[in-house]
């Protein structure tokens, strides 16, 4: 192995901390972001999540912990990811468009009162924009989870966290955090912790 091989850890590392040391400025957003969630899924509501890629995998991830179990034993939440449908995902974007994929199925299964967790590190997905757009229209809250300066989702959501990187490896690590963070916020407020 050689030399500079041997330091890809400890650089992964170091940017990790630094850019872990900066999430502390996030905590209102984190905070109103798990108080809106837990109202919903009170009222009955759901919460979906989107994403593409790294971001998919996330949406995935953050739904599974309400439907199944994040820390406490409790009754499962409705939480759905809008990644996992493949003949939805290969029809819309087939028939209509990649950029349609999630707007069309949260047009399907969103609900006013909703709330919608669109990811995106670079903030300009084009289909999570489409999809923040129809959440709009719908009644529906979205919440993005952001990077970079949030780009173009930043002002079309009503809660942005925005993780303050360049990086795509090291914003979807704060971003896997900040979903944890939620769910936890989700069952300490709704009396399940």
């Amino acid at each position: 192995m050689t030399s500079s091989a041997s330091l890809v850890f400890q650089t992964n590392l170091d940017e990790h901390l630094q850019l872990f040391q900066q999430l502390a400025a996030l905590t209102p957003e984190v905070n109103e972001a798990g108080r809106r969630i837990a109202a919903t899924l009170a009222q009955g509501g759901k919460l979906l999540l989107c994403g593409n890629g790294g971001s998919a995998a996330d949406a995935q991830h953050i739904a599974s912990e309400l439907t199944g179990r994040f820390i406490h034993e409790r009754r499962p939440l409705a939480g759905l990811a809008l990644t996992t449908d493949s003949s939805a995902l290969t029809c819309i974007g087939n028939d209509y468009a990649f950029d349609e994929v999630f707007a069309r199925q949260l047009r399907a299964l969103g609900r006013a009162g909703d709330v919608l967790i669109g990811i995106s590190t670079s903030g300009h997905s084009a289909n999570v924009v489409k999809a923040a757009l129809a959440a709009r229209e719908l009644g529906i809250t979205f919440i993005g989870l952001l990077g970079r300066d949030g780009g173009a989702l930043k002002p079309l959501s009503d809660v942005a966290i925005v993780v303050p990187s360049q990086v795509t490896a090291r914003i979807q690590e704060a971003h896997i955090l900040i979903g944890h963070t939620l769910c936890g916020l989700v069952e300490h407020e709704l009396g399940l912790a």
